[in-house]
């Protein structure tokens, strides 16, 4: 925390997708020390009570597709004026995105171009989220001026062979930012719980649900 703090000693603007758990406590308490946020996309499983507590103790602007922002805009939240603005005005950006057709390529050359040379972008969850080769470009450009990298368009990363890796204004990490005890609980809990209710006979998350008539 200390660290963004020192990124943007007025404010910081945060790019969050999706924000929940571990995600939203660390935002709640870098609000607390005056950081002005942006939150792009739904804050999931928190509709109800954090919200509140968000729109109370720091600026929140909220940017994603249409269907979100009507929900966004029914809770209280402000809405980043253009896109433009919002990857031109914000310090941090942290990409919190799950990788789909409509969201490949999602972060252009030319958002990142529109990136202040003091900002820092942060990518924990699909390098192809971002164009490719538009942040080693970006980077080498200096704007963002700064990067925090966990994923890569080719995994395992062998013998440091990556771009990304080496440079003196990026910070790599070898896919290990879902390595938490929040996110193994969720995630052990949500398959305990389905072997559960198949072995009760009552399957549930069923993808394929027509097999279960034969």
């Amino acid at each position: 925390l200390k660290q963004l703090s020192a990124v943007a000693p007025k404010g910081i603007d945060v790019y969050f997708d999706n924000v929940g758990g571990d995600h939203l406590d660390a935002a709640l308490a870098l609000a607390r020390q005056n950081a002005r946020f942006a939150i792009c996309g739904m804050i999931e499983g928190y509709n109800d009570a954090h919200p509140t507590q968000l729109k109370y103790i720091m600026r929140v602007i909220a940017m994603r597709r249409d269907a979100s922002l009507a929900k966004a805009r029914a809770a209280g939240y402000e809405v980043a004026a253009s896109r433009e603005a919002f990857f031109a005005e914000s310090d941090v950006i942290s990409l919190h995105l799950p990788l789909n057709d409509g969201t490949r390529g999602i972060v252009t050359a030319e958002d990142l171009a529109r990136m202040k040379a003091t900002a820092l972008i942060v990518n924990t969850s699909r390098a192809p989220i971002i164009a490719r080769d538009a942040l080693v470009a970006a980077l080498k450009a200096g704007r963002p001026g700064r990067a925090a990298i966990d994923v890569y368009e080719d995994e395992p990363v062998l013998n440091a062979n990556h771009p990304l890796i080496g440079m003196d204004n990026v910070v790599c990490t070898p896919h290990l930012g879902y390595v938490e005890e929040a996110t193994y609980e969720a995630y052990y809990s949500a398959a305990v719980e389905q072997i559960l209710a198949f072995i009760a006979g009552k399957p549930i998350n069923v993808a394929n649900p027509d097999v279960l008539k034969k």
